[in-house]
């Protein structure tokens, strides 16, 4: 990878440990800063400290499932992508994750190329959603900038650096 480029942050969860070290390596290879966690618990922890681009879930896991884990990512990590690939697959999961705000649904056995496209999509998903939130940041500092005093100015920061938290 370029000096002037960083690795897409991946978090991938599958009850599944042999599918998950594979797929994890073969992302790896593909220059992807891959965590794998096996349970929706695990993921949420790793979540916390990863600050993680796009994570890929797996639906049919004992304990939370999928869509569960998918609907508390979402709530807590705003600028996250979810792609879901399982192979328990329906229509009617792929509309209920989508309206929890997954960005892409696949199933396995899954052409390994058509999920590196898909994680690129999100991440690029991810870059313009959070350009868009810092660019409204800015104006939104601009615009307090003027005629307000020194105070008042710290006081409108704080209050968006704790609306990011």
């Amino acid at each position: 990878m370029g000096e002037n480029t960083r690795q897409i942050k991946l978090l991938i969860v599958d009850d599944d440990e042999k599918f998950l070290g594979t797929i994890a390596e073969r992302l790896g290879l593909r220059d992807f800063d891959v965590t794998t966690a096996t349970d929706g618990e695990k993921a949420i922890t790793a979540a916390k400290k990863g600050h993680f681009d796009v994570a890929i879930l797996d639906l049919n896991m004992p304990g939370m499932d999928g869509t569960q884990l998918l609907k508390i990512l979402k709530e807590k990590h705003r600028f996250l992508e979810v792609v879901i690939l399982t192979g328990f697959g329906s229509i009617d999961s792929a509309v209920e994750c989508t309206k929890l705000g997954a960005f892409g649904y696949l199933e396995k056995p899954y052409d390994f190329e058509n999920l590196l496209d898909v994680l690129r999509k999100a991440y690029e998903a991810r870059l313009r959603k959070k350009f868009e939130q810092d660019r409204k940041r800015l104006e939104e500092i601009e615009l307090m900038a003027v005629g307000s005093s020194p105070l008042t100015i710290l006081r409108s920061l704080s209050r968006i650096d704790d609306e990011e938290k």
